[in-house]
């Protein structure tokens, strides 16, 4: 008896729906959960200044900003350093980072803030803030 495509596709799914975990990812690089994401994050400074951004506008790296590869633009995060505890507030107005295993690229004042400088890279929490609310 053959099987229809529709059928196989059906079973295919429903066989890795099995297989994944209905509970969230541990806090390792890249974990994800659904009020937050883990992992590496950058930044990025004087060579960028003053250059367009994904969104349009032209990067200032003295604004609280950051880089995300599919975040909408203007969406406000919390980025907490996991190394230090200390967080800050960006708002998502680019895309990136480029580098592979990191998940965002803050605005040289938002790594100030968090104390990613000098080291130039830090596990980070990443908290999606609701519209509206400022984080403060």
């Amino acid at each position: 008896m053959r099987l229809s495509a529709v059928t196989v596709s059906l079973a295919a799914l429903l066989f890795s729906a099995g297989c994944g975990s209905s509970s969230p990812r541990s806090s390792t690089a890249g974990g994800e959960s659904a009020d937050h994401i883990e992992g590496i994050a950058s930044y990025y400074a004087e060579e960028f200044n003053g250059r367009q951004t994904a969104s349009g506008e032209l990067y200032d790296m003295e604004e609280l900003t950051a880089a995300h590869p599919t975040l909408p633009f203007n969406t406000r995060v919390r980025v907490t350093n996991l190394d230090n505890g200390k967080s800050v507030v960006v708002r998502i107005n680019d895309r990136g980072p480029f580098k592979k295993g990191r998940i965002l690229d803050l605005s040289y004042r938002a790594a100030r803030v968090i104390g990613l400088i000098p080291e130039g890279t830090a596990p980070v929490r990443v908290e999606i803030l609701p519209a509206g609310q400022t984080g403060k």
